[in-house]
């Protein structure tokens, strides 16, 4: 499992060509994300550390298809119409650490929905979570 601090260096700019090039072929090749693609390569780091958190497929394309509608997967998404931030969207976050943000996030969604698949189905009647 990925330590905060593991994932974080990984995010530097300092981390190596290889170790992102060598990450996003396993995501390429469709085990980690289905929207390989489109995202860019830390967003998919992004992507791979809550992949890694939630220990379950299917929860986690219910987690992504989720949190690409809220912020995209931008660690600094705004709402402005309220106070919500972060890759969550969560409400008063004050936590500018992108990991920090998806433990909050999932550690939310765990409390109020149990799954992530719940809080997307939520989401989907309601349009917020």
């Amino acid at each position: 499992m990925l330590s905060i601090d593991e994932a974080s260096t990984l995010h530097s700019r300092r981390a190596s060509r290889k170790a992102i090039s060598s990450l996003g072929a396993v995501m390429l090749s469709g085990v980690l994300c289905s929207n390989a693609v489109a995202a860019t390569p830390v967003t998919e780091i992004y992507k791979t550390y809550a992949h890694i958190k939630l220990n379950n497929h299917k929860e986690y394309i219910c987690l992504e298809k989720l949190w690409s509608k809220e912020s995209n997967w931008n660690p600094h998404s705004n709402n402005k119409k309220s106070t919500a931030y972060g890759i969550p969207q969560l409400l008063n976050l004050k936590e500018r650490n992108p990991y920090k943000q998806i433990d909050l996030g999932l550690k939310y969604i765990d409390k109020r929905y149990s799954t992530a698949c719940n809080a997307w189905a939520f989401f989907k009647a309601k349009g917020y979570y």
